[in-house]
Protein backbone atom coordinates (compact mmCIF):
# COMPACT_ATOMS: atom_id res chain seq x y z
CA UNK A 1 0.00 0.00 0.00
CA UNK A 2 1.32 3.41 -0.97
CA UNK A 3 -0.07 5.89 1.56
CA UNK A 4 1.16 9.00 -0.23
CA UNK A 5 3.91 11.45 0.59
CA UNK A 6 4.52 12.26 4.29
CA UNK A 7 3.78 15.95 3.81
CA UNK A 8 0.24 15.05 2.74
CA UNK A 9 -0.34 13.28 6.08
CA UNK A 10 1.00 16.22 8.04
CA UNK A 11 -1.22 18.56 6.02
CA UNK A 12 -4.23 16.32 6.68
CA UNK A 13 -3.61 16.47 10.43
CA UNK A 14 -3.17 20.22 10.43
CA UNK A 15 -6.39 20.56 8.47
CA UNK A 16 -8.24 18.41 11.00
CA UNK A 17 -6.80 20.40 13.89
CA UNK A 18 -8.30 23.60 12.55
CA UNK A 19 -11.70 22.04 13.15
CA UNK A 20 -10.96 22.24 16.87
CA UNK A 21 -11.51 25.63 18.50
CA UNK A 22 -8.33 27.40 17.25
CA UNK A 23 -6.23 26.47 20.23
CA UNK A 24 -2.93 27.72 18.87
CA UNK A 25 -4.44 31.00 17.66
CA UNK A 26 -6.11 31.46 21.03
CA UNK A 27 -2.78 30.94 22.76
CA UNK A 28 -1.06 33.53 20.57
CA UNK A 29 -3.85 36.02 21.20
CA UNK A 30 -3.82 35.37 24.96
CA UNK A 31 -0.05 35.68 25.11
CA UNK A 32 -0.07 38.92 23.10
CA UNK A 33 -2.71 40.47 25.34
CA UNK A 34 -0.89 39.29 28.44
CA UNK A 35 2.41 40.71 27.24
CA UNK A 36 0.71 44.04 26.50
CA UNK A 37 -0.76 44.04 30.00
CA UNK A 38 2.58 43.12 31.54
CA UNK A 39 1.67 39.58 32.59
CA UNK A 40 3.19 36.82 30.43
CA UNK A 41 1.54 34.06 32.50
CA UNK A 42 -2.10 35.09 32.91
CA UNK A 43 -3.35 31.59 33.80
CA UNK A 44 -0.97 31.38 36.77
CA UNK A 45 -2.03 32.67 40.16
CA UNK A 46 0.27 35.15 41.86
CA UNK A 47 2.58 33.54 44.38
CA UNK A 48 5.96 31.93 44.95
CA UNK A 49 5.63 29.45 42.07
CA UNK A 50 4.93 32.04 39.40
CA UNK A 51 7.52 34.39 40.91
CA UNK A 52 10.21 31.70 40.74
CA UNK A 53 9.67 31.35 36.97
CA UNK A 54 9.70 35.10 36.33
CA UNK A 55 12.76 35.57 38.51
CA UNK A 56 14.73 32.83 36.75
CA UNK A 57 13.97 34.19 33.29
CA UNK A 58 14.85 37.71 34.41
CA UNK A 59 18.20 36.55 35.82
CA UNK A 60 19.34 34.63 32.73
CA UNK A 61 18.20 37.29 30.24
CA UNK A 62 19.56 40.41 31.97
CA UNK A 63 22.49 41.58 29.86
CA UNK A 64 25.52 42.24 32.03
CA UNK A 65 23.99 40.51 35.04
CA UNK A 66 25.89 37.82 37.00
CA UNK A 67 23.62 35.02 35.73
CA UNK A 68 23.23 36.14 32.11
CA UNK A 69 23.03 33.24 29.63
CA UNK A 70 23.64 33.80 25.89
CA UNK A 71 20.70 32.95 23.67
CA UNK A 72 22.37 29.91 22.10
CA UNK A 73 22.66 28.34 25.58
CA UNK A 74 19.05 28.96 26.62
CA UNK A 75 17.78 25.40 26.33
CA UNK A 76 14.60 24.26 28.10
CA UNK A 77 13.32 20.68 28.08
CA UNK A 78 9.75 19.61 28.80
CA UNK A 79 8.30 16.21 29.51
CA UNK A 80 5.01 15.70 27.68
CA UNK A 81 2.61 13.31 29.47
CA UNK A 82 1.36 14.89 32.67
CA UNK A 83 3.51 17.99 32.11
CA UNK A 84 2.02 19.45 28.94
CA UNK A 85 -1.16 17.37 28.57
CA UNK A 86 -3.17 14.76 30.48
CA UNK A 87 -1.83 11.33 31.35
CA UNK A 88 -4.81 9.97 33.31
CA UNK A 89 -6.53 7.56 33.40
CA UNK A 90 -3.72 6.38 31.10
CA UNK A 91 -1.10 7.80 28.77
CA UNK A 92 -2.67 9.08 25.55
CA UNK A 93 -0.34 6.95 23.45
CA UNK A 94 -1.38 3.90 25.46
CA UNK A 95 -5.02 4.69 24.67
CA UNK A 96 -3.97 4.82 21.02
CA UNK A 97 -2.16 1.49 21.36
CA UNK A 98 -5.18 -0.15 23.00
CA UNK A 99 -7.43 0.95 20.15
CA UNK A 100 -4.84 -0.32 17.68
CA UNK A 101 -4.67 -3.70 19.46
CA UNK A 102 -8.43 -4.13 19.31
CA UNK A 103 -8.45 -3.27 15.62
CA UNK A 104 -5.64 -5.76 14.94
CA UNK A 105 -7.23 -8.79 16.66
CA UNK A 106 -8.47 -10.32 13.36
CA UNK A 107 -4.87 -10.75 12.22
CA UNK A 108 -3.64 -11.72 15.71
CA UNK A 109 -6.31 -14.05 17.15
CA UNK A 110 -3.78 -15.44 19.66
CA UNK A 111 -3.91 -12.10 21.48
CA UNK A 112 -7.23 -13.15 23.01
CA UNK A 113 -5.38 -15.50 25.36
CA UNK A 114 -1.88 -13.98 25.36
CA UNK A 115 -0.87 -11.42 27.96
CA UNK A 116 -0.62 -8.47 28.09
CA UNK A 117 -2.87 -8.34 25.02
CA UNK A 118 -5.68 -10.32 26.67
CA UNK A 119 -5.83 -7.66 29.40
CA UNK A 120 -6.03 -4.99 26.70
CA UNK A 121 -8.93 -6.70 24.99
CA UNK A 122 -10.70 -7.20 28.33
CA UNK A 123 -10.29 -3.52 29.18
CA UNK A 124 -8.38 -4.44 32.34
CA UNK A 125 -6.23 -1.35 32.83
CA UNK A 126 -4.90 -2.54 36.20
CA UNK A 127 -3.54 -5.68 34.59
CA UNK A 128 -2.08 -3.67 31.74
CA UNK A 129 -0.37 -1.34 34.21
CA UNK A 130 0.80 -4.30 36.28
CA UNK A 131 2.59 -5.70 33.23
CA UNK A 132 5.10 -2.91 33.82
CA UNK A 133 7.50 -1.42 31.33
CA UNK A 134 8.05 -4.81 29.68
CA UNK A 135 4.35 -5.25 28.97
CA UNK A 136 3.84 -1.69 27.76
CA UNK A 137 6.85 -1.95 25.46
CA UNK A 138 5.46 -5.21 24.03
CA UNK A 139 2.09 -3.59 23.35
CA UNK A 140 3.65 -0.52 21.75
CA UNK A 141 6.05 -2.54 19.60
CA UNK A 142 3.32 -4.84 18.31
CA UNK A 143 0.76 -2.13 17.54
CA UNK A 144 3.11 0.51 16.12
CA UNK A 145 5.11 -1.60 13.66
CA UNK A 146 4.60 -3.37 10.33
CA UNK A 147 4.12 -0.20 8.27
CA UNK A 148 6.06 2.70 6.85
CA UNK A 149 6.68 5.85 8.84
CA UNK A 150 4.30 7.71 6.51
CA UNK A 151 1.54 5.16 7.07
CA UNK A 152 2.03 5.36 10.82
CA UNK A 153 1.85 9.15 10.76
CA UNK A 154 -1.49 8.97 8.95
CA UNK A 155 -2.88 6.46 11.47
CA UNK A 156 -1.85 8.72 14.36
CA UNK A 157 -3.27 11.82 12.64
CA UNK A 158 -6.60 10.14 11.91
CA UNK A 159 -6.89 8.80 15.45
CA UNK A 160 -6.20 12.17 17.09
CA UNK A 161 -8.66 13.88 14.77
CA UNK A 162 -11.52 11.51 15.67
CA UNK A 163 -10.92 10.21 19.21
CA UNK A 164 -12.22 11.90 22.34
CA UNK A 165 -11.26 11.52 25.98
CA UNK A 166 -14.04 9.78 27.91
CA UNK A 167 -14.15 12.11 30.92
CA UNK A 168 -14.00 15.50 29.19
CA UNK A 169 -15.54 14.39 25.87
CA UNK A 170 -12.96 16.44 24.00
CA UNK A 171 -10.18 15.59 21.57
CA UNK A 172 -6.94 14.82 23.36
CA UNK A 173 -5.26 17.76 21.67
CA UNK A 174 -7.57 20.06 23.61
CA UNK A 175 -6.46 18.53 26.89
CA UNK A 176 -3.23 20.49 27.03
CA UNK A 177 -2.45 22.70 29.99
CA UNK A 178 -3.02 26.37 29.24
CA UNK A 179 -0.52 27.56 31.89
CA UNK A 180 2.19 25.41 30.31
CA UNK A 181 1.36 26.71 26.83
CA UNK A 182 1.86 30.20 28.19
CA UNK A 183 5.13 29.14 29.78
CA UNK A 184 6.41 27.71 26.49
CA UNK A 185 5.51 30.93 24.69
CA UNK A 186 7.06 33.06 27.44
CA UNK A 187 10.35 31.19 27.32
CA UNK A 188 10.54 31.41 23.53
CA UNK A 189 9.78 35.13 23.70
CA UNK A 190 12.88 35.38 25.90
CA UNK A 191 15.21 33.58 23.54
CA UNK A 192 14.80 30.02 24.79
CA UNK A 193 14.76 27.02 22.49
CA UNK A 194 12.14 24.60 23.82
CA UNK A 195 12.40 20.83 23.45
CA UNK A 196 10.05 18.00 24.32
CA UNK A 197 11.82 15.10 26.04
CA UNK A 198 9.27 12.37 26.59
CA UNK A 199 8.99 8.66 27.25
CA UNK A 200 6.32 8.70 24.56
CA UNK A 201 7.01 7.66 20.99
CA UNK A 202 8.94 10.21 18.99
CA UNK A 203 6.94 9.50 15.82
CA UNK A 204 3.67 9.50 17.74
CA UNK A 205 4.35 13.08 18.88
CA UNK A 206 6.07 14.69 15.91
CA UNK A 207 2.99 15.02 13.63
CA UNK A 208 1.25 17.43 16.01
CA UNK A 209 3.66 19.05 18.51
CA UNK A 210 4.38 22.08 16.34
CA UNK A 211 0.71 22.90 15.86
CA UNK A 212 -0.19 22.40 19.52
CA UNK A 213 2.94 23.42 21.44
CA UNK A 214 4.93 25.40 18.91
CA UNK A 215 7.69 22.77 19.14
CA UNK A 216 8.85 21.59 15.68
CA UNK A 217 9.55 17.89 14.98
CA UNK A 218 13.32 18.30 15.14
CA UNK A 219 12.99 19.51 18.74
CA UNK A 220 11.10 16.41 19.88
CA UNK A 221 13.00 13.64 21.67
CA UNK A 222 11.20 10.42 22.53
CA UNK A 223 11.25 6.65 22.60
CA UNK A 224 11.57 4.91 19.26
CA UNK A 225 11.29 1.55 17.57
CA UNK A 226 13.72 0.32 14.95
CA UNK A 227 13.21 1.23 11.31
CA UNK A 228 14.78 0.07 8.09
CA UNK A 229 15.17 1.71 4.70
CA UNK A 230 13.61 -0.05 1.72
CA UNK A 231 12.37 0.72 -1.77
CA UNK A 232 8.63 0.18 -2.10
CA UNK A 233 6.90 0.63 -5.44
CA UNK A 234 10.04 2.41 -6.62
CA UNK A 235 9.80 4.89 -3.73
CA UNK A 236 12.21 5.16 -0.79
CA UNK A 237 10.51 4.39 2.52
CA UNK A 238 11.33 3.78 6.16
CA UNK A 239 9.64 0.65 7.49
CA UNK A 240 8.83 0.30 11.20
CA UNK A 241 9.99 -2.90 12.90
CA UNK A 242 8.53 -4.51 16.07
CA UNK A 243 11.73 -3.98 18.08
CA UNK A 244 12.54 -1.17 20.50
CA UNK A 245 15.36 1.12 19.51
CA UNK A 246 15.52 3.51 22.48
CA UNK A 247 13.46 4.20 25.60
CA UNK A 248 13.56 7.88 26.46
CA UNK A 249 12.55 7.63 30.09
CA UNK A 250 14.29 7.95 33.46
CA UNK A 251 18.06 7.64 32.89
CA UNK A 252 17.37 7.54 29.15
CA UNK A 253 16.32 11.19 29.14
CA UNK A 254 19.78 12.69 29.80
CA UNK A 255 21.18 10.29 27.19
CA UNK A 256 18.56 11.38 24.66
CA UNK A 257 19.25 15.04 25.45
CA UNK A 258 22.97 14.53 24.96
CA UNK A 259 22.52 12.66 21.67
CA UNK A 260 19.92 14.99 20.15
CA UNK A 261 20.83 18.39 21.58
CA UNK A 262 24.48 18.10 22.55
CA UNK A 263 24.08 20.73 25.25
CA UNK A 264 22.81 20.56 28.83
CA UNK A 265 19.54 22.44 29.38
CA UNK A 266 19.41 25.29 31.87
CA UNK A 267 15.75 24.57 32.64
CA UNK A 268 13.75 21.34 32.82
CA UNK A 269 10.07 20.69 33.45
CA UNK A 270 8.49 17.37 34.43
CA UNK A 271 5.87 15.78 36.65
CA UNK A 272 6.94 12.27 37.60
CA UNK A 273 9.75 9.98 38.71
CA UNK A 274 10.42 9.36 35.04
CA UNK A 275 11.70 12.95 34.85
CA UNK A 276 14.01 12.74 37.87
CA UNK A 277 17.23 12.15 35.95
CA UNK A 278 16.43 14.90 33.43
CA UNK A 279 15.96 17.37 36.28
CA UNK A 280 19.15 16.17 37.96
CA UNK A 281 21.13 16.44 34.70
CA UNK A 282 19.84 19.97 34.19
CA UNK A 283 20.25 21.43 37.65
CA UNK A 284 22.96 19.57 39.58
CA UNK A 285 26.71 19.95 39.28
CA UNK A 286 26.47 22.76 36.74
CA UNK A 287 27.49 26.39 36.93
CA UNK A 288 25.23 29.37 36.47
CA UNK A 289 21.51 29.75 37.01
CA UNK A 290 19.51 26.52 36.66
CA UNK A 291 15.81 25.85 37.03
CA UNK A 292 13.82 22.70 37.70
CA UNK A 293 10.04 22.48 37.95
CA UNK A 294 7.65 19.65 38.76
CA UNK A 295 3.93 19.76 38.01
CA UNK A 296 2.10 18.18 40.95
CA UNK A 297 -1.42 17.02 40.10
CA UNK A 298 -3.56 18.11 43.04
CA UNK A 299 -6.88 19.10 41.46
CA UNK A 300 -9.36 16.23 41.25
CA UNK A 301 -12.23 18.54 40.28
CA UNK A 302 -10.71 20.27 37.26
CA UNK A 303 -8.31 17.47 36.30
CA UNK A 304 -6.88 14.68 38.50
CA UNK A 305 -5.13 14.30 41.86
CA UNK A 306 -2.37 11.69 42.07
CA UNK A 307 1.27 11.23 42.98
CA UNK A 308 3.03 8.49 44.98
CA UNK A 309 0.67 5.57 44.30
CA UNK A 310 -0.30 6.21 40.70
CA UNK A 311 0.28 3.55 38.03
CA UNK A 312 0.73 6.31 35.45
CA UNK A 313 2.83 9.39 36.19
CA UNK A 314 3.98 8.22 39.62
CA UNK A 315 5.53 11.10 41.56
CA UNK A 316 7.37 9.81 44.61
CA UNK A 317 11.17 9.95 44.60
CA UNK A 318 11.19 13.10 42.47
CA UNK A 319 8.78 14.84 44.86
CA UNK A 320 11.17 14.25 47.75
CA UNK A 321 14.12 15.29 45.59
CA UNK A 322 12.39 18.56 44.74
CA UNK A 323 12.62 19.75 48.33
CA UNK A 324 16.29 18.77 48.61
CA UNK A 325 17.29 20.32 45.28
CA UNK A 326 15.06 23.40 45.59
CA UNK A 327 13.05 22.64 42.47
CA UNK A 328 9.81 24.55 42.04
CA UNK A 329 6.73 22.39 42.62
CA UNK A 330 3.49 23.50 40.96
CA UNK A 331 0.38 22.84 43.03
CA UNK A 332 -2.14 22.70 40.19
CA UNK A 333 -5.11 23.45 42.43
CA UNK A 334 -3.47 26.45 44.06
CA UNK A 335 -1.16 27.81 41.37
CA UNK A 336 -3.27 27.61 38.20
CA UNK A 337 -6.27 29.87 37.57
CA UNK A 338 -7.36 27.51 34.85
CA UNK A 339 -6.01 24.21 33.60
CA UNK A 340 -7.38 23.92 30.07
CA UNK A 341 -8.10 26.61 27.50
CA UNK A 342 -11.80 25.74 27.68
CA UNK A 343 -11.95 26.33 31.46
CA UNK A 344 -13.81 29.47 32.50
Amino acid sequence: MNSGPPHMHRRALLSSLTMIPLLAASLRFTSAVAQAQGDPLPSWNEGATKASILDFVARVTTQGGPFFVPIHQRIATFDNDGTLWVEQPMYVQLAFALDRAKAMVPIHPDWKTKQPFAAVLDGDLKAVAASGEKGLVEIIAATHAGMTTAEFEKIVSDWLATTRDHRFNRPYIELVYQPMLELLAYLRANGFKTYIVSGGGIEFMRPWTEQIYGVPPEQVIGSSIKTKFEMKDDEPTLFRLPDMNFIDDKAGKPIGINEHIGRRPIAAFGNSDGDLEMLQWTTLGATGARFGLIVHHTDSEREYAYDRQSHFGKLDIALDAAAVNRWTVVDMKKDWKRIFAFDR
